[in-house]
């Protein structure tokens, strides 16, 4: 089943992390947490129950896949389960921040400035 850009935008906040975070990158669970925070400045932090729920959703609706890679087994924990971002997951992904940026430009438009 995959999320077709206009009538599944806009993604929960959470999802849209979550594709961010595996943008060129794959990774687990705990790294995904720790990749939003970082990129996020700490401002974000998804807990592990909304991010293997959203993992999930994500994984049926198509947006990431398991893989199949794994680092070497001497410097992980062989339960880690790995993810990275589907093509179909990339344009949703883009279609969003699209999106936002979109709206941010209508905002600016209206005399919202930025930053305040």
């Amino acid at each position: 089943m995959e999320m077709q850009a206009d009538h599944e935008l806009p993604l929960k906040p959470a999802v849209l992390h979550i594709l961010l975070a595996l943008v060129g990158s794959e990774q687990h669970g705990y790294g995904i947490m720790r990749e939003i925070e970082r990129f996020t400045g700490g401002a974000i932090k998804i807990g592990p129950g909304t991010l293997y729920r959203s993992i999930s959703q994500m994984l049926d609706a198509g947006l990431i896949e398991e893989s199949d890679e794994r680092p070497d087994p001497e410097l992980d924990d062989e339960r880690r389960r790995y993810y990275r971002l589907t093509a179909h997951g990339r344009r949703i992904a883009q279609a969003e921040v699209n999106r936002l940026h979109a709206l941010v430009q209508v905002a600016r438009q209206r005399g919202l400035p930025e930053g305040s």
